[in-house]
């Protein structure tokens, strides 16, 4: 596989907005929650949170419950939909629970009201958790059905003024053709937003993709099961895609 010229960026990040699947949580399984990979994902993520980038993280839900599968076997879209939500909320509290086992302080905000569980998504509150160290999970997307968690991600990052969207995958970038069936196929160092769009690549849907564009927000997608890949990416070295 080949990849053009890698893209460096000269200092690290200030304040990121991972986005984690669903899927990224249930490790070899397909679906659930796999507490082991749980448990390497919060140290990843405390690993760069001790060097003081502020983080935000948007999880999926597809592991336990995806609202437009749901919507092609007959139900309706809408009530999948936030079946979906409520599944992203139980991501939030696995991984709040698995941060906080190692020390990490966090909040669970949710865009559907659950005080019992979360505190109601509040921009300025947001924000003030981040400046204090804090690393604040957004649960139950944008609160309205037929949104992605995608859009969520790119809609979060921009209210909370991340400085760029750090997409999750199970591969080290953006291809021009599946590397799993084309042994040649050829990873993108970097492209632009309308790239994306053009080729109809799998990178965030277009909703979240067009967002990002209008607001000049960049995005790297890297493979997460990478060890170490979350930390060079936030750093600022040059690890899989960025699309700008």
């Amino acid at each position: 596989m080949t990849a053009t010229s890698a893209v460096k960026r000269t200092e690290p990040y200030k304040r990121v907005l991972l986005k984690l699947s669903g899927e990224a949580l249930a490790g070899q399984a397909g679906y659930g929650i796999d507490i082991d990979v749980m448990k390497v994902l919060a140290g990843e993520i405390k690993e760069i949170q001790k060097m003081g980038i502020q983080i935000g993280i948007v999880v999926g839900g597809g592991n336990i419950f995806r609202g437009l599968k749901g919507a092609t076997k007959g139900m309706d879209r809408a009530s999948a939909d936030y079946m979906g939500m409520l599944a992203t909320v139980l991501n939030c509290l696995a991984l709040q629970d698995a941060l906080e086992h190692e020390k990490v302080f966090t909040r669970v905000q949710s865009a559907i009201g659950m005080q019992e569980l979360a505190e109601p998504y509040i921009r300025r509150r947001a924000i003030r958790h981040l400046e204090k160290g804090r690393v604040v999970i957004f649960g139950a997307g944008t609160g309205n059905p037929y949104f992605s968690t995608d859009t969520t991600a790119a809609l979060r990052a921009m209210e909370v003024g991340s400085e760029v969207v750090v997409k999750a995958t199970k591969v080290d970038g953006v291809y021009d053709s599946d590397p799993a069936d084309n042994p040649k196929a050829k990873r993108f160092a970097e492209m632009t937003y309308l790239d994306v769009l053009q080729k109809g690549l799998k990178v965030m849907d277009s909703t979240a993709i067009s967002l990002c564009m209008d607001n000049q927000l960049p995005i790297i997608v890297f493979n997460m099961g990478e060890r170490g890949a979350l930390k060079r990416v936030v750093s600022g070295e040059a690890v899989g895609t960025l699309v700008h």
